[in-house]
């Protein structure tokens, strides 16, 4: 148990405070449990210990991560029973979901310490949800996505720059300080920028390594997968990954790569859960629905460069960012006349020629251009869409 303390200390010597995710406020940090999934790579860890470093006393906390090899031959149980006798007030516990049978573990000790505080994070989402409905209502679940374009321009950049509202962002209010040319730094988002880590230099090994571990190792273990449904898995992936947005044609993908239609279905639904895609419905299903998906598009921009590079169609990488940044805040749904419709608003997506043939003058309806700097009337540039949260 000692080194873990080390290790922790360690960790929290070298966390920097000076950016923090857009959900760190949102968090009601004082709850007895509280649970932070994810995509791999988008902060988690970071975030929460960021909240140990400036607002509790060390002493009283504890973090550990769940595949430490301390834990080969000792019980989290025991850890948390041992921590609570000494004194422990807040256990954190990163990527719980490689630790077995884990939900139960962490109902036992939230049950058994009444005072104790729990956070935990989970990389595997797909884990992460399929245990956390045992865990109700003990637990309150956060989402963390990645990286807004306003929140990479504070990380890499250290550019300031307000929170904008959708009615604000559709009023043409939503207003970049101090830079005068947005266009390249959003393109540079576009590549590099939806991860943190997209800082390192070795960003797209790093980015490709998330992948393949999504792909062989999260999926078919929370599935009971094998590793020929794996290399379907990343067939798939790559059709998407190279639309022009991809609508799905089930029985023409079931043939390509060799699975039925049902198994079809079942792997867009996992690719979903683990952040790899994600699932434009129509208004009868909603986002939320379980039903027939209009497009499918890759989890961000950045996976489609990182897994097409230059072949990247245009109009795939517009309308993934679009949908991408606005999900977080926002219920998207597919639309009839145009690509998305959000609350009352329609939203027609494409280049600086983008005409309005298919958008309707009646205040509700607008051309999303990207490679525009500036919005007026009706038209809105595209990055804008990026200072939603």
């Amino acid at each position: 148990m000692k080194t873990l303390y080390q290790k922790f200390e360690t960790l929290l010597q070298n966390t920097t405070t000076n950016f923090k995710r857009y959900l760190y406020e949102e968090i009601s940090w004082d709850s007895r449990m509280i649970g932070i999934i994810g995509p791999r790579g988008v902060g988690k860890t970071t975030m929460i210990l960021q909240h140990i470093k400036e607002n509790l006393d060390s002493k009283k906390a504890l973090y550990v991560s769940a595949d430490d090899m301390y834990f080969g031959e000792n019980r989290l149980f025991d850890l948390a029973g041992d921590f609570y006798k000494n004194a422990g007030v807040y256990l954190f516990i990163d990527e719980i979901h490689k630790y077995a049978d884990w939900s139960r573990e962490i109902k036992n000790i939230y049950d058994s310490f009444p005072n104790l505080k729990i956070v935990f994070t989970g990389s595997s989402v797909l884990d992460i949800l399929k245990g956390s409905s045992d865990l109700s209502p003990r637990a309150i679940i956060y989402k963390l996505h990645g990286l807004s374009f306003r929140e990479y321009l504070k990380l890499f950049h250290n550019y300031e720059t307000e929170v904008y509202s959708l009615k604000q962002i559709v009023n043409n209010e939503a207003k970049l300080k101090d830079i005068t040319h947005p266009l390249p730094l959003f393109n540079d988002y576009l590549k590099c920028g939806y991860y943190p880590f997209g800082l390192d230099n070795e960003m797209n090994l790093r980015l490709g390594q998330i992948i393949v571990q999504t792909l062989e190792t999260d999926i078919p273990q929370y599935a009971n997968l094998n590793v020929g449904t794996s290399r379907k898995l990343k067939r798939l992936l790559s059709i998407i990954a190279e639309s022009v947005p991809f609508k799905p044609n089930f029985s023409k993908i079931s043939e390509i790569i060799g699975v039925s239609r049902n198994s079809l279905d079942d792997y867009f639904s996992l690719m979903e859960k683990a952040g790899l895609i994600g699932q434009l419905r129509n208004e009868t299903s909603g986002i939320r629905g379980l039903g027939k998906a209009d497009k499918v598009y890759l989890d961000n921009t950045n996976i489609i460069f990182n897994l097409v590079g230059d072949k990247s169609n245009e109009g795939n990488i517009r309308e993934t960012f679009f949908f991408n940044q606005m999900r977080v805040k926002n219920e998207v749904i597919s639309s009839e006349k145009a690509d998305f419709v959000i609350d009352n608003y329609t939203f027609e997506v494409g280049g600086k020629n983008k005409q309005q043939k298919q958008i309707e003058k009646d205040g509700k309806s607008f051309i999303v251009k990207d490679d525009i700097e500036f919005g007026y009337l009706n038209v809105i540039p595209l990055w804008a869409f990026g200072l939603n949260y």
